[in-house]
């Protein structure tokens, strides 16, 4: 019994295997895409050649696998396989929905982008950055001016020997002396913070700020005696040095911005390729795949039915388990089943009634020349009984019809008996043209008024077939040719090579000018026994048909009254086929 599996013959990967991986895809792309986003905007770093060759190897795997599936589905386009346009409908149908869903999207990414793009070129982020950093430092010199005047309007020895309250924008002041034992502090006036164990300087003036020493503050350094320091701190508040850090923050992501700029398009189209790229390549082979497994049961059930057409009722099909077409598998392996048992006891009965007729049509036939025979027999024995001595003027006649008549039974006997038992034909490598040209030298001389035209005869046909079969396939239909001809007429024979359901015959047709053969009888002509002849025995044809059946060929005919006859046999061309 032959078995078909529903499932593609051909799969790279199942539908499981394709949805994990998918799965894997999207968690990549959430944490590549966040390494990817992080270090593109905040550092404005583009991706090295390093990691554009990690990034592009998921869609590069991707490719190879849909290479593999697309070039499953071209073999299948090529070697015509049932299902094969509905499947390619179905895929079409996938591919098409996938395309009207990413376009919106893409679409709408592509126009966000030029908004945002058009949007970023119209800030000039360099006006902004200069802008920012002429306030910062006009608002530093306005503090300067306004620590220079107090310095200048304060009596500073009667503030810090009286205690006096200290002027406005002084955070506080500390004083230094030296000792033996190093820079000590004396005294300490003000609010503020900006304390520190040591002087900063031992020059007069302004002390260069230092963060976070200096935070918010301004120093300066008075020497109003040897050996003694005097640290003025003007108060800048926090919120001074702290608006600068963000103006200093804000200006390098204004140098990221600046560098975006020029590669915003190249940095989406890398994004689409390595993030929305695979996850269409994926989509498409899992729809290949899921195509397929959708398909292929209903492909099985196709080339199953057209098998079982053909007559082919061994055929069954595996269905995979929980596969919802079951129940139809399952209902059309009972119907071959039934079918198989149906047929088997319709070709008994058609075996019982062919013996049958076959046994009342040869016991007709033995019948026919029996009576001859036994009137002949009895005229010889009444003869001899009432006039003996007359007995040879009637036993020469009588003997010879005898004998023509046993004859005949006995060749009636000899192709019932070939048409009856098996024949195993003997297959050789056999040239045609040389078979058809030995078996037409027996007829061309006996009967010249008959033209036998073998131009279309093909001289380089070789077949594997029973040459000694094929000669009698030939001279029957040339016999009955010449006989439909009344011996004057013409033959035509030609072969031709055909191809039928993948497999290549060979075909033989033989056309005669003769009466062609009535409607009536059209029905009958390979019916064994069955024949309009005065002399045939009826199992020419039947004997023809029976070897051609067993060389795996066919045979049929056209014919017109009136107009002539043509056979065509079709032989296979190797034994295999």
């Amino acid at each position: 019994m032959k078995t078909i599996r529903t499932r593609p013959r051909y799969s790279v990967l199942n539908v499981r295997s394709l949805i994990l991986i998918y799965l894997l895809l999207c968690l990549l792309t959430v944490l590549f895409s966040r390494s990817f986003y992080s270090g593109t905007l905040y550092d404005g770093e583009v991706p090295s050649n390093l990691s554009l060759l990690v990034y592009f190897s998921i869609p590069a795997a991707l490719l190879v696998f849909l290479g593999f599936a697309v070039a499953n589905v071209a073999g299948d386009v090529i070697a015509r396989r049932p299902g094969i346009k509905f499947n390619l409908r179905l895929l079409g149908y996938f591919i098409i929905t996938v395309i009207l869903a990413a376009a919106p999207m893409t679409i709408v990414t592509g126009i966000s982008i030029n908004e945002i793009l058009r949007f970023w070129r119209s800030i000039d982020t360099d006006a902004a950055e200069a802008a920012a950093q002429a306030f910062a430092v006009d608002t530093y010199s306005h503090h300067i001016e306004r620590f220079e005047d107090t310095l200048r309007k304060t009596d500073w020895e009667t503030v810090i020997t009286q205690d006096a309250a200290l002027p406005a924008g002084i955070a506080s002041v500390q004083i230094f002396r030296l000792t033996e034992n190093g820079w000590e502090e004396r005294g300490f006036t003000g609010t503020g913070g900006g304390s520190l164990d040591n002087p900063p300087s031992q020059n007069e003036g302004y002390i260069t700020r230092e963060l976070p020493r200096d935070m918010g503050l301004i120093r300066y350094v008075m020497l109003p005696a040897r050996n003694t320091v005097w640290l003025i701190n003007y108060e800048l508040g926090e919120d001074f040095d702290i608006g600068i850090a963000a103006i200093e923050n804000q200006g390098e992501r204004f140098e990221v911005i600046e560098n975006l700029r020029d590669n915003t398009r190249i940095l989406m189209l890398f994004y689409y390729g390595v993030f929305i790229f695979p996850t269409l390549l994926m989509t498409i082979i899992i729809a290949i795949s899921f195509t397929r497994r959708v398909t292929n049961p209903i492909a099985e059930l196709t080339e199953a039915t057209r098998r079982v057409a053909e007559g082919d009722f061994s055929i069954q099909i595996l269905a995979r388990r929980g596969d919802d077409l079951g129940l139809l598998i399952r209902s059309f392996n009972a119907m071959v089943l039934d079918l198989e048992k149906s047929r088997a006891a319709l070709v008994k009965a058609e075996k019982i009634s062919v013996w049958q007729n076959m046994a009342q049509q040869l016991a007709h036939e033995i019948k026919n020349p029996l009576t001859p025979i036994k009137l002949s027999a009895d005229r010889v024995l009444r003869r001899w009984r009432n006039d003996p001595e007359k007995i040879g003027e009637i036993i020469e006649d009588s003997m010879l019809a005898i004998i023509q008549e046993t004859e005949g039974l006995s060749s009636l006997l000899n192709e019932f008996r070939t048409f009856s038992r098996p024949m195993e034909p003997s297959r050789s490598w056999t040239r045609l043209e040389e078979s058809i040209e030995e078996v037409l030298s027996l007829y061309r001389g006996s009967y010249p008024d008959i033209l036998i035209n073998i131009e279309h005869v093909e001289n380089n046909i070789v077949i594997k077939i029973d040459k000694n079969r094929f000669s009698q396939i030939l001279s029957n239909l040339v016999i009955n040719a010449i006989a439909a001809m009344d011996g004057s007429g013409f033959i035509e024979i030609r072969t031709d090579l055909v191809k039928k359901r993948e497999m290549e015959f060979c075909r033989l047709s033989i056309r005669d000018s003769g009466k062609g053969i009535a409607k009536q009888d059209m029905d009958q002509v390979f019916i064994p026994y069955y024949t309009t002849k005065k002399s045939g025995t009826g199992l020419g044809l039947p004997i023809v048909e029976r070897i051609i059946n067993d060389h795996g060929g066919v045979i049929w005919f056209n014919s017109a009254e009136g107009a002539g006859t043509t056979f065509f046999v079709d032989l296979p061309v190797s034994e295999e086929a």
